[in-house]
């Protein structure tokens, strides 16, 4: 997995997390929802690359 996109993932992954905590915490669903929806990008973008290292191998 390439280092740039090995943290554009993480930090995709981290920031949903941040936005769906605070989303519960106000209660607001659309927060929570999209917090939700930036999890689900950072790992399809982990996947992608998960996938392109193992054909590369």
């Amino acid at each position: 997995m390439s280092g740039t996109e090995k943290t554009k993932a993480h930090v995709e992954q981290a920031k949903g997390k941040a936005k769906e905590s605070v989303g519960r915490a106000v209660g607001n669903e659309r927060m929570t929802a999209e917090g939700r929806t930036d999890q689900a990008k950072g790992n399809a973008r982990q996947a992608k690359e998960d996938i392109k290292d193992t054909l590369r191998h």
